[in-house]
């Protein structure tokens, strides 16, 4: 299963977004910031990651569902899709 088109453009942007703020909490660290701070960021980072997943996986789904209502058998794709979800969980 492809990541649709129209998902891959906002999982782009999300991505480099997350690059930026890796490339900031590396930043902070070399200068010393204080930890709650970097700590803060780095869940800004997770976050956005987790957002990117999320985004995929919803795209997956949908792509399941319009098969499925075109009369494809989409256990498997569920079940897969299932499985990547709870990775991210």
């Amino acid at each position: 299963m492809q990541v649709d088109q129209t998902a891959t453009g906002d999982v782009i942007k999300r991505l480099r977004r997350a690059e930026g703020q890796i490339r900031g909490v590396i930043g902070m660290l070399e200068e010393g910031r204080d930890c709650a701070d970097v700590v803060t960021q780095l869940a800004a980072v997770s976050r956005a990651l987790d957002r990117a997943g999320f985004k995929i996986i919803a795209s997956g789904l949908q792509q399941c569902v319009t098969a499925a209502e075109d009369g494809e058998d989409q256990s498997a794709n569920l079940e897969r899709m299932e499985k990547l979800f709870l990775s991210l969980a």
